[in-house]
């Protein structure tokens, strides 16, 4: 009988119980048989739901990551501690899928990618975005040249209203930002990885506190007033080093009347464009005539589909135990995802000092 991939799960919250656990539920060479958080109940909640009958439950993950049969860590915390995390579980033998963005600062990323380059063990990051229908088949258009040389693109994650009030996102200690580091990172990400471009040259950053006041008809309720110190909203205007511009527009709240859904992406080459909104849509002009396709995604699909829902979170947890299983590379490599906290950082610094920011 084939061996199942043993997973150990740090962080028993929220993206744990939302994404994480659920997708991992799904798969059938895989088990969970480990569980650690820092509140014990939550642990023992997440053993009952997804473990493994006589699955361990901790509240130091330094003794998870003493069992030598976990092959697998999910790091399901808050953005500071992603890379001690990260680090500790890729020196204690395990490959690690940590959830976005890669860590709360570009040093910790940047540290992170060379742990995994020491250890030899896989790193990736649980940017789910690329692993929509939508991303899927567009990479594949890209990737074929049908668009030519991308040059201009908008990575658009803006909620008119939609300022999460639980947990740590309000906590900038721990979580290093407000939109631009919580759905802005997935934006970038995705349009980077269609670009197939993680050179940036130059970034100017702005950051605004505009609509941060608790009644502002935030569908999730108000907070505590001070709790919140977080931008509202920021916004990125990004050189590459092939002079490619990417603008990046993210919001928690905007006054907006068109609020363009997360994981948006325009994209315009010199064959074509293209973007992720509301499906795909790719247009360019031909015979004479400006025209727009958009494909059916519902019909037929890719290989690793079969059996699997067509969520992006089911999916990416699919192609990330295939690629430990079959030891090839992650989607999201690790060098990638630390260009996009590179960059967020940088936008974060502009908007702070004035000044554009210049990468060597």
């Amino acid at each position: 009988m084939e061996k199942k991939i043993k997973i150990g799960i740090i962080g028993c919250g929220g993206i744990a119980n939302g994404k994480h656990m659920p997708s991992l539920s799904k798969l059938d060479d895989v088990e969970m048989v480990a569980f650690c958080d820092i509140i014990p109940e939550k642990a023992e909640a997440a053993k009952a739901q997804y473990g493994t009958p006589d699955a361990k439950v901790y509240t130091d993950y330094r003794e998870l990551l003493e069992d030598k049969e976990i092959d697998v860590v999910h790091v399901c915390t808050p953005n500071r501690s992603h890379a001690p995390i990260s680090i500790d579980s890729l020196h204690a033998g395990k490959h690690v899928m940590c959830e976005k963005p890669m860590a709360k600062t570009a040093e910790d990323a940047r540290k992170m990618v060379e742990a995994a380059k020491e250890t030899g063990k896989k790193l990736t990051i649980g940017y789910q975005h690329r692993h929509k229908p939508e991303a899927i088949y567009l990479k594949e258009v890209i990737d074929r040249g049908d668009l030519g040389d991308i040059y201009f693109s908008k990575a658009f994650a803006i909620r008119r209203r939609g300022t999460p009030n639980w947990g740590v996102f309000l906590n900038e200690y721990e979580q290093g930002g407000g939109p631009l580091i919580d759905i802005g990172t997935h934006s970038l990400d995705v349009t980077l990885y269609l670009m197939n471009n993680y050179e940036p040259r130059m970034v100017v950053g702005t950051t605004y506190k505009k609509v941060n006041n608790p009644e502002c008809g935030n569908p999730w309720g108000g907070w505590e007033p001070g709790e919140n110190t977080m931008e509202d909203s920021a916004f990125g205007f990004i050189v590459m080093k092939n002079g490619a511009t990417i603008i990046l527009e993210s919001s928690w709240a905007l006054n907006t009347s068109e609020p363009i859904q997360e994981g948006s992406t325009v994209l315009c080459g010199s064959d074509a464009g293209a973007q992720i909104k509301n499906g795909v849509t790719i247009n360019k002009g031909e015979f004479n005539r400006l025209i727009e396709i958009k494909p059916d995604l519902s019909a037929g699909g890719v290989a690793f589909y079969d059996g699997v829902s067509s969520d992006p979170a089911d999916v990416e947890a699919r192609r990330w135990i295939d690629a430990v299983k079959n030891d090839t590379d992650p989607i999201v490599l690790p060098e990638q995802a630390c260009v996009v906290s590179e960059i967020l950082e940088a936008i974060y610094t502009s908007a702070k000092t004035g000044q554009p920011v210049y990468f060597d």
